[in-house]
């Protein structure tokens, strides 16, 4: 059993992909704000980190926020230090960011395994990281005061789950868009798409009706400050069913 994004790694796509980046459109929002080249942390937490810090900007309870962090911690047996350090996440301040990149460093655990944990002690974002972090989460909230309002957001999909797929959890749900969040420096690939039509079949088949009203899915990079858009009525049957069938195990 594996996470979507290992199937998606195991799997060998058609040329241009299932789903072909190209065929989404896109928007671009420009803040005329320009990030800093270099950041210090790794890209994977720094995506992390915006994805909770905007929940949490958005009205998510920081318990629930830093949900999967929590429970990280919980599997290395530091549920103390990470209650101090949510604790400390008061605003969108440098100290604030300092501690969720710090508390996000126990994500690992629960994602990858606690053999993969990297001491919290040695994330220590500079200040041109705290500034894109700060940047890419005020234009997160800036596209969800657009394009919301949320309706769920870290979400699972109880019930759409199969003996091939076993986990993977989705970043935000409008009135009719899945949405996931990226903060990669280029524009999505087939990986990507491939990821957002699971996470748009796996939520058809589970036990949650907010998914019946899907009628598109979309990117949202805060790096770029690009919208990529796609109706779910320009996906072809034959390409929903393979990917049911062959991606994701559905009989």
């Amino acid at each position: 059993m594996y996470s979507v994004t290992q199937r998606i790694k195991q799997i060998t796509q058609p040329r241009g992909g299932y789903l072909k980046p190209k065929d989404f459109s896109v928007t671009v929002l420009d803040d005329k704000v320009t990030l800093n080249p270099l950041e210090n942390i790794h890209p994977t937490l720094m995506g992390l980190v915006v994805d909770y810090l905007t929940r949490y900007a958005t009205g998510a309870p920081l318990k629930k926020a830093f949900f999967i962090s929590l429970l990280g911690a919980e599997c290395i047996d530091q549920m103390d230090i990470a209650k101090e350090l949510l604790e400390e996440i008061t605003g969108l301040d440098d100290s604030s960011i300092r501690n969720a990149c710090k508390l996000t460093g126990y994500d690992v655990c629960c994602r990858a395994g606690v053999e993969k944990y990297y001491p919290i002690e040695r994330i220590n974002p500079d200040s041109d990281t705290i500034y894109n972090i700060k940047t890419m989460v005020h234009r997160s909230v800036s596209f969800m005061n657009q394009y919301g309002p949320v309706i769920r957001d870290g979400f699972t999909f109880t019930g759409g789950y199969t003996a091939l797929v076993s986990s993977g959890d989705g970043d935000f749900l409008t009135e009719d868009t899945l949405w996931d969040f990226k903060v990669s420096k280029y524009k999505p690939t087939c990986a990507h798409t491939l990821q957002l039509l699971i996470y748009y079949l796996m939520g058809k088949h589970s036990i949650y009706p907010e998914f019946q009203d899907i009628e598109q899915i979309g990117i949202f990079n805060p790096r770029l400050n690009h919208v990529y858009q796609l109706k779910v009525s320009q996906i072809s049957a034959d390409v929903i069913q393979t990917v049911s069938k062959d991606v994701i195990g559905y009989s």
